[in-house]
């Protein structure tokens, strides 16, 4: 009963909140606050449908398995995304990689295997979506990577992403039950479950709007630095609001991942 109630919630907040985005983005253009042009041709958009299915994944699989797992461990298994980006160059586009950046690599990949191995609280249903998740991350870059864009922005491309994603999930909640799950929820009918959706809609769209134009602003490198700043500071007071157990082989396990991605921050500024 305690699963279903915490899915129920994470279900809950996720609909809510990506319907609240998309009200926001519509009173943001029609204000001008936003210059959002999706006035591309019908082809440039479906082309981008695949991502915004994968996008879906992303969401649908990251809020299950942030409802059993801590927030650092979700975060440890989520960078190890980049070990599927960094195969696919050397692999698939036969792209020379730095010893480096492939050390940096090899560090995430072997903390999130480490990890549900030293998990004190190992959930093996949240460690599977935190899988999912990880390979929806993975496919999403390699996508963006493949996808050759025309006059889609980066702000037209999560407006179609979010549009899809409250379509999709909106249509999928009956038939896989969240819909009615959501009923029995105990604190649905309280005001202060609806304002934190409500809350929770508004931040995680300004947030969007803050990466996006940070992304656009500086160098790959800068945005690498500041994406690890802000997950080590989110990682780091995590534990202050939800509880975590950890024993010293599951720290070890944060501490490896987290070297790993600054490695990779490092090499991201240097080109090397």
């Amino acid at each position: 009963m305690a699963d279903v109630s915490w899915w129920t919630s994470a279900s809950c907040l996720l609909e809510v909140g990506l319907g609240g985005d998309k009200l926001v983005f519509k009173y943001c253009q029609m204000r001008e606050i936003l210059t959002i042009t999706v006035a591309s041709t019908r082809s440039e958009i479906l082309s981008w449908l695949p991502a915004s299915v994968i996008f879906v994944g992303i969401i649908y699989a990251g809020s299950r398995a942030l409802s059993r797992l801590p927030i650092p461990v979700f975060l440890t298994i989520h960078n190890a995304a980049e070990v599927i980006t960094c195969g696919f160059q050397k692999f698939v586009q036969k792209e020379q990689i730095s010893h480096l950046k492939v050390c940096s690599v090899l560090f995430l990949l072997v903390a999130a295997v480490c990890l549900p191995l030293c998990d004190t609280q190992f959930d093996p249903n949240g460690y599977l979506w935190a899988l999912i998740h990880l390979i929806c991350v993975g496919a999403y870059k390699v996508f963006h990577k493949l996808w050759k864009p025309n006059s889609l922005s980066d702000l037209d491309q999560q407006y179609i992403n979010y549009v899809f994603s409250v379509v999709l999930l909106a249509s999928a909640s009956h038939p896989a039950g969240d819909l009615f799950s959501a009923l029995d929820f105990p604190f649905l009918y309280f005001y202060r479950f609806h304002s934190s959706c409500c809350a929770s809609g508004l931040l995680g769209f300004f947030l969007m709007l803050h990466t996006v134009k940070l992304k656009s602003s500086t160098t790959l490198g800068q945005y690498a630095a500041w994406s690890f700043l802000a997950k080590v500071i989110t990682a780091s007071l995590s534990p202050f609001f939800f509880a975590m157990t950890a024993n010293v082989l599951t720290i070890s396990c944060l501490v490896i991942s987290g070297v790993g991605e600054a490695l990779l921050v490092y090499t991201e500024r240097t080109g090397t």
